[in-house]
């Protein structure tokens, strides 16, 4: 926190004390001669009005004497008690106001820091009643949303040099050699130039897509759809690539189902991603397995199960995460490598539906099972 933020936050936190000690002695002040005042003119009348009612025997000099003396003793006790009741309430008044000049201060500090970006701190509760500890923790609550933001978004952005470095190396390198007469533009070095080039466009729609599915921003249109004509769309539009590949696609047969209320084509995105996964990591000879199970009236399963690599235990936890990979040292065929957050867009799009995707594996060289669970549409 700079110096003037906080001699800023100090002059406030000083100010608004003052200034409720002050209100509060003017009100003090203002209620005591106005006691004082009103004690002083009606209670020798009414003091009189008595002397004369009861007839009390004395004469004209007596009675005067009596009424100065009620007179004097009201207004000096009725002075002393309000001087000592203002002195009392604003002791009292102090007390609470340096409560609330801490409290405040506290307040203004965290925030000064937060805008500063130390996103750690935190208000500890003033103990001054419910609506001062809303306060703290909402101001706790926004330190830490910040504090997640900024994490995110760092993480994002060493991500971005990461995955960028490759191709942008890949494209420089092309370039010089042909500015040093050492390639010709052929067919191969277009290709080179080319792929480096379209992995970068390609990331920067991942990237755009992950986020706007984070945020709920995606245009999404939901209709009653079947399961089963899912699975036969995405496994129709992957054949070609998994006859390529020498991988078997096998869609079982579910039987009748509730439909789901879901983005077809969004759903066929999540599924093209997790098929498109499935064969990169499935060896020739292989085979995926889609399918789709009701688990209860309430939820529709759609399975891809591979007989691939698998996952290692430690890298399961971790496989959701943009740009994670369980091999980074493995080397992706050409045309056929991804951004890094394939599987990051699809679980962000299915939990944009309101279900979730999960995966399950055995360890390496024991397959992979990737499930979407999607909540079922009303009267299926």
């Amino acid at each position: 926190m700079s110096p003037r933020n906080w001699i800023a936050t100090q002059r406030a936190a000083a100010g608004l004390s003052t200034r409720l000690l002050v209100a509060q002695a003017l009100v003090l002040f203002a209620g005591a001669a106005t006691s004082w005042v009103v004690a002083s003119v009606v209670a020798p009348g009414i003091f009189h009005d008595h002397l004369v009612r009861a007839g009390v025997g004395h004469t004209s000099s007596e009675a005067a004497h009596v009424e100065d003396a009620f007179s004097s003793a009201l207004i000096i006790s009725l002075g002393v008690a309000l001087l000592t009741s203002v002195l009392m309430a604003l002791l009292v008044t102090g007390y609470f106001t340096r409560r609330v000049q801490r409290s405040t201060a506290q307040v203004s500090h965290a925030a000064a820091r937060i805008a500063d970006g130390q996103f750690s701190v935190r208000v500890p509760s003033p103990g001054l009643g419910p609506d001062f500890d809303q306060l703290a923790d909402t101001i706790n609550d926004l330190a830490e949303r910040l504090g997640d933001v900024e994490r995110t978004r760092r993480r994002i952005l060493a991500d971005l040099a990461h995955e960028m470095r490759n191709p942008l190396a890949t494209i420089e390198a092309y370039l010089e050699a042909l500015e040093d007469g050492v390639r010709d533009l052929d067919e191969p070095t277009l290709q080179a130039l080319h792929g480096g080039t379209q992995r970068l466009h390609r990331l920067a729609e991942d990237i755009s897509a992950v986020s706007r599915a984070e945020e709920g921003q995606l245009d999404s249109r939901p209709v009653r759809t079947s399961p089963q004509r899912l699975l036969e769309s995405a496994a129709a539009a992957a054949q070609d690539a998994y006859d390529s590949g020498d991988v078997r696609l096998v869609v079982a047969s579910t039987g009748t189902l509730p439909a789901v209320h879901v983005d077809p084509e969004r759903m066929g995105q999540v599924l093209a991603n997790l098929l498109d996964n499935a064969l990169r990591h499935t060896p020739p000879g292989g085979s995926v397995h889609l399918s789709a199970t009701r688990p209860d009236q309430h939820w529709v399963e759609l399975d891809v199960v591979d007989t691939g690599e698998g996952i290692a235990p430690e890298s399961l936890p971790h496989i959701f995460e943009r740009f994670y990979r369980a091999d980074p040292a493995r080397r992706r065929q050409a045309g056929n490598s991804g951004s890094g957050i394939g599987l990051t867009i699809s679980r962000a799009l299915v939990e944009a539906h309101g279900g979730g995707l999960s995966a399950v594996s055995a360890g390496k060289g024991h397959g992979s099972t990737f499930t979407i669970r999607l909540p079922t549409a009303g009267g299926g």
